[in-house]
C-alpha cells in the first residue's frame, strides 16, 4: 500500500514496494528529525510537555502539513519539540534504536545517524550521557550502523571544538564522524576550522552541511577544510567553476530532496537539481535527512527521484554504491553492504 505521505502519491505502488525491497543505504538522518510520531507524543507525555496533536496519526499530520517551512530557519523550528521530548537516557536509546530498525525495516543494509548532543545540555541531560544512549539503542539493531556527533555551527568555535574533542573520545565506541549542522548563513564553516582538525585527528570521518541555504562556494570551503562528505550542497550548481572543484575532489554529497524542497533550497522535486548534479558527473547518493519533520522514507525519496527527474534504477543503484564507499563505517561494514546490493 502506498505511504500517504510518501513524496510522489502519483508513483505507480509496485515502483515503491521495488525500492522497499532494494538493498539500501543511509548516510544523512537526524534522529532529533526521525521519531515515530507515536514515540514522539508518548516522550511528550513522559516529560509533560504540550504536543500540536493527540494522537500519532494527527501528529504525523501535523508534521506533514508543517513541512513546507520555506526556509531553513523556519524548518528548524520544529525540532524544539522533538529535542524536548528525547533529553533523558531512555528516550535518546528508544529513539535511535527505532531509526535503525525503521532504516532495517525499508531496507537498508547500512545506515549514519547524527545528533547534536549539546542540544540536550540546556535540557538537563549531558552530552556524553546522551551519545552513550545513542549508542546503546543504535547497537540493539541488526542494522550496521554508526553516530556521527553534530556541532552546532551557530555556537562558539570554541564551543564546537569542544564537542568535536567529546566526539573523538568515543571514536573507537561506534561513534564514526563528525557534522557541522543548524542554521547555516552567516555560519561559514571556516570559522569551526580547529572543531574540524580535532576531529579529523581523532580519526573521525568529516561531513558539513553546506550550499543548502548559504553559497556554494562554502560546498568547496568545506572540502578544503578536509570534509569529505557534503551535507545536501545543492547550491554547489550554481557556478560551473564549484561543480568542477567539486568533481575533482571526490567529495561525496548526501542529498535529502524533499528536505531541500521543504526548506526552500529547491521549488519542487522535478526542479531539483538531483538530476543536474548526476549529469554533471559528482558524486552523490540520496537520504532522506528527517523522515518525521518531512514525511519521508527513503524508498520514497528513491521513487520520487525515478517518477521527477527521470532517473534509473541502474544510475540510482549505483549511486548507493557510491554511498557505501563514502560510508564512514569500517571496511567489513562496507564490503558486506557493497555484496548485499551487487547480489540484488
Amino acid at each position: 500500500m502506498l505511504d500517504k505521505h510518501d513524496p510522489c502519491p502519483q508513483s505507480p505502488v509496485d515502483t515503491l514496494a521495488a525500492w522497499r525491497h532494494r538493498p539500501k543505504v543511509l548516510l544523512h538522518e537526524h534522529l532529533d528529525g526521525g521519531l515515530r510520531p507515536a514515540t514522539l507524543l508518548d516522550l511528550c507525555r513522559a516529560r509533560r510537555l504540550q504536543p500540536p496533536a493527540e494522537t500519532a496519526e494527527a501528529l504525523g499530520d501535523w508534521f506533514a502539513a508543517n513541512a513546507h517551512a520555506g526556509s531553513l530557519e523556519r524548518y528548524l523550528a520544529g525540532f524544539a519539540l522533538t529535542v524536548g521530548a528525547m533529553a533523558s537516557v531512555a528516550a535518546c536509546e528508544r529513539v535511535a534504536f527505532e531509526a535503525a530498525e525503521d532504516a532495517l525495516a525499508d531496507g537498508c543494509v547500512l545506515a549514519e545517524f547524527r545528533m547534536a548532543p549539546s542540544l540536550f545540555a540546556p535540557l538537563g541531560l549531558r552530552p556524553e550521557a546522551a551519545i552513550e544512549a545513542l549508542l546503546a539503542g543504535l547497537s540493539r539493531s541488526a542494522l550496521p550502523c554508526g553516530l556521527i556527533v553534530c556541532a552546532m555551527r551557530m555556537d562558539d568555535p570554541a564551543r564546537t571544538a569542544s564537542v568535536a574533542r567529546m566526539a573523538g573520545r568515543y571514536a573507537d565506541r561506534g561513534v564514526i564522524g563528525f557534522d557541522l549542522a543548524g542554521a547555516e548563513r552567516g555560519f561559514p564553516p571556516t570559522l569551526h576550522r580547529e572543531a574540524l582538525h580535532v576531529a579529523h585527528d581523532a580519526g573521525l570521518g568529516l561531513t558539513c552541511h553546506a550550499g543548502e541555504a548559504d553559497d556554494g562556494h562554502r560546498v568547496i570551503e568545506a572540502i578544503r577544510l578536509g570534509a569529505t562528505r557534503i551535507g545536501h550542497g545543492v547550491r554547489v550548481m550554481d557556478n560551473p567553476v564549484w561543480v568542477e572543484q567539486a568533481r575533482a575532489s571526490g567529495v561525496h554529497f548526501e542529498v535529502c530532496p524533499s528536505s531541500n524542497v521543504h526548506t526552500g533550497a529547491a521549488a519542487s522535486l522535478a526542479a531539483h537539481p538531483f538530476g543536474a548534479m548526476t549529469a554533471a558527473g559528482l558524486n552523490l547518493s540520496c537520504s532522506t535527512d528527517n523522515r518525521l519533520i518531512s514525511r519521508v522514507t527513503l524508498s520514497g525519496e528513491l521513487a520520487a527521484l525515478q517518477v521527477h527527474q527521470g532517473l534509473t534504477v541502474d544510475t540510482l543503484m549505483q549511486q548507493q554504491r557510491a554511498a557505501v564507499r563514502a560510508s564512514f563505517l569500517g571496511d567489513a561494514c562496507k564490503a558486506a553492504a557493497l555484496a548485499r546490493i551487487d547480489a540484488a
